[in-house]
């Protein structure tokens, strides 16, 4: 048995938090990122981690700044053996990684090398990658540079959305790096240096990635949307210079010979499409400003919009 401390903060970090507390190991505390304002209220609310820590009672330290004197105080008296890292939102600092005799091991959601940093499932995504994979790894100070003990690969079928696939891989990896933990409890952990081919970053996404023109391919923009959804969610403009949400497209073309400029609306009784640079879209769910998410076909009867609307144009 090891004693744990876990480190994380978002809803995709709680099946292992959830996997090490029933684990033969002992979780010694848990460690997340303060309550966050949400909401049009602004009101303050504990990460999904710290929810979870306090359901189960155990230690909990909220912090966005580990490498202060006092939490490497309170990280110092739990006396933890290993720490074990799961979408945290903050950089550990060398006082901090070097507390625990077995340092600290990262479940990460990509095929390391390839897409280092804070949106990896994002980027695979909008990249069109055919697979993706967990891989628990040491972590150490440069960013998701760490040998792995672990990898799994699990292919993509092209349809996925990051809220989707970071729930499915959140839950494969828990059992992960229970196991690594084990292996490093009984001394069979064997970590193996990344490849130095293939590096990327995987940066953090904004609102601005997530504008659609509808200027590249249908693939294209699909593959954006998807990768988006649900934050920070796709949108494009519409003539007046409102947003408007975007949900998951489906890559299908109106029947008939219909033709456009990127952008350009062709709506039926049934289904709105949207003209690509290569290809058609055929919108799902849409969010006009100050209303809920509705069927395209919904919004395009209630907006009254001339034919030949083309979405996505000048942003001013």
């Amino acid at each position: 048995m090891v004693k744990i401390l876990f480190a994380g903060t978002p809803m995709a970090a709680v099946p292992t938090l959830r996997a090490l507390w029933a684990s033969d190991h002992e979780v010694v505390g848990v460690l997340t990122r303060p309550p966050a304002r949400q909401g049009r209220s602004g009101k303050l609310v504990p990460s999904p981690v710290a929810l979870l820590a306090t359901e189960l009672g155990l230690p909990l330290i909220e912090s966005s700044r580990p490498d202060g004197p006092e939490v490497i105080e309170e990280i110092s008296g739990l006396e933890p053996d290993l720490g074990v890292v799961v979408a945290y939102g903050a950089i550990l600092r060398p006082a901090v990684l070097q507390i625990p005799p077995h340092g600290w091991i990262n479940l990460h959601f990509s095929d390391l090398p390839r897409w280092r940093g804070a949106a990896p499932v994002q980027h695979a995504l909008r990249a069109g990658d055919p697979e993706i994979a967990t891989c628990v790894f040491q972590l150490e100070e440069g960013l998701d540079t760490g040998p792995i003990f672990s990898r799994r690969v699990f292919p993509l079928n092209g349809r996925e959305t990051t809220g989707e696939l970071l729930e499915y891989l959140a839950k494969e990896g828990a059992d992960q790096v229970v196991e690594v933990a084990d292996q490093i409890d009984t001394g069979e952990a064997e970590a193996k240096p990344q490849s130095r081919d293939g590096v990327s970053v995987a940066r953090s996404l904004t609102k601005e990635d997530a504008f659609v023109s509808f200027d590249e391919s249908a693939a294209a923009v699909d593959a954006q949307i998807r990768a988006l959804t649900p934050a920070p969610g796709a949108w494009t403009l519409l003539p007046n210079g409102t947003n408007l949400k975007l949900g998951p497209v489906e890559l299908t073309a109106p029947d008939g010979d219909a033709s456009g400029l990127p952008g350009e609306v062709y709506a039926t009784k049934r289904a709105i499409f949207v003209k690509c640079q290569e290809g058609w879209v055929r919108l799902g769910e849409v969010g006009p400003v100050g209303k809920r998410s509705m069927s395209a076909t919904d919004w395009w009867r209630g907006a009254r919009l001339a034919a030949g609307t083309r979405l996505g144009r000048d942003r001013g």
